[in-house]
């Protein structure tokens, strides 16, 4: 994973996590800021709102940030940049994300409040760098309807309704079959999403320069399901063996949700465009994962 440069900054599109009202009191100041260097702020529909005051900036909606705008900046959590990750992934622009954590420390935001201004001022004057990240793509095939398909930088994750009994998969991995899964769900993640539903399932965690997919049972019935990590070339199908009244769900980074069928299959394989992700610190990927996870900590 090769870091690459990132050129100056004309337009950064602000995004925040809805109703985040301790981000309300830095959006007005970072459109100013902005401003007075010459970089025009758009402002998401929805985090425009929060600002209270009456202001000149632009503003659009998520999915037109991601071709109106040269970089996003967002404002929140790891969820609010997945969202902002597949509106991007979906237009095929590329523009990168600076993601600003306004908790703790997060896997994919990564820069704190404290280092908001100073990470922004390095990133619109070019000075930062970016990493790129793989992301996935899903498609639900239905028989005699279109097929339908989703993006994610994370996973793609199938499991049960809460009520319902444990669900029975087959599982190929290209042309081959590999197992026939009976648990919960199963996950297909990247290594970017090996630190989040992966990470509680029992799976691996993947640096983000190893080229592969994971695939992690949720609590199956055979302990000798175990989690497997594949070439990120293969093209995973996963097909629910199932009856009418069985509920089997599958999600998309958490933030899409679809019900799937008897006859439905479903694909995942790696997607052309990488995601793009600003980093103005020098922070490593293993001193996030130390602090996030506390490790040596007693």
């Amino acid at each position: 994973m090769a870091l690459l440069p990132l050129s100056p900054i004309a337009r950064v599109g602000v995004l925040a996590k809805p109703g985040l009202d301790a981000a309300a009191l830095h959006l007005l100041e970072i459109g100013q800021g902005l401003d007075a260097r010459g970089v025009t702020p758009i402002y998401e529909t929805h985090t425009a709102h929060l600002i209270t005051t009456a202001h000149p900036f632009r503003t659009v909606s998520k999915l037109e940030l991601a071709t109106n705008a040269d970089m996003v900046l967002v404002l929140g959590g790891d969820g609010t940049l997945l969202s902002m990750a597949d509106c991007i992934a979906e237009a095929r622009t590329r523009i990168p994300i600076l993601g600003v954590n306004f908790g703790s420390l997060g896997f994919l935001t990564e820069v704190t409040l404290p280092e908001l201004y100073r990470s922004l001022e390095t990133a619109v004057t070019g000075c930062a760098v970016m990493e790129e990240r793989m992301m996935i793509v899903s498609t639900i095939m239905r028989p005699e309807q279109h097929d339908r398909r989703f993006l994610a930088l994370n996973d793609a994750v199938i499991t049960k309704a809460a009520r319902s009994r444990m669900i029975d998969l087959s599982v190929h991995v290209g042309d081959e079959f590999v197992t026939r899964v009976k648990a919960d769900g199963l996950i297909i993640g990247t290594p970017t999403g090996s630190t989040a539903y992966n990470l509680a399932a029992g799976g691996p965690i993947v640096h983000p320069t190893v080229d592969a997919l994971l695939l992690t049972p949720i609590a199956p019935h055979t302990l000798t399901n175990r989690p497997i990590v594949v070439p990120s070339t293969s093209t995973i199908r996963v097909t629910p063996n199932m009856e009418r009244r069985d509920e089997v769900y599958i999600t998309f980074d958490g933030q899409a949700l679809e019900q799937l069928q008897p006859g439905d299959a479903v694909t995942v394989s790696r997607y052309d465009d990488p995601l793009r992700l600003i980093k103005p610190s020098t922070r490593s990927y293993f001193e996030v994962l130390r602090t996030k996870l506390k490790w040596g900590e007693r």
